[in-house]
């Protein structure tokens, strides 16, 4: 599971440049409400990424958890990625991937949710 931490990482350290990015060089260049759609990509991109860390810290069997992280990287990338394309590429139509991401993410805490309440009636 710690390759799933690793990639959280980078996918928290690009969340933060990104929001960096937002805050400095497009305040003022977009409207209130793409903005506020980009600092929306920025939120859920980093609180997703610090899950991922968690997921991969713990101590978790990665054969019974490794789609929730791959839920959440992939949800993550859609998510937020289609938010940045929206706004910074003016691509309006990638406001229609969003919920694909969108639908991963919340699938993933599903799945995380079932899992450990698997794990927990589970005897060791």
């Amino acid at each position: 599971m710690r390759r799933f931490a690793a990639v959280g990482s980078w996918l928290a350290a690009l969340a933060v440049a990104l929001g960096a990015f937002g805050a400095h060089a497009l305040r003022g260049k977009l409207s209130a409400p793409d903005l506020a759609i980009f600092e929306t990509g920025v939120r859920y991109h980093l609180i997703h990424a610090l899950a991922l860390v968690v997921l991969g810290l713990s101590q978790l069997p990665v054969a019974r958890f490794a789609l929730v992280a791959r839920l959440l990287v992939f949800g993550t990338c859609v998510f937020g990625g289609s938010l940045y394309a929206l706004v910074l590429l003016n691509l309006r139509w990638m406001g229609a991937v969003t919920p694909i991401g969108g639908a991963s993410l919340i699938a993933s805490w599903i799945l995380l949710a079932v899992r450990l309440n698997h794990e927990e009636s589970s005897p060791p």
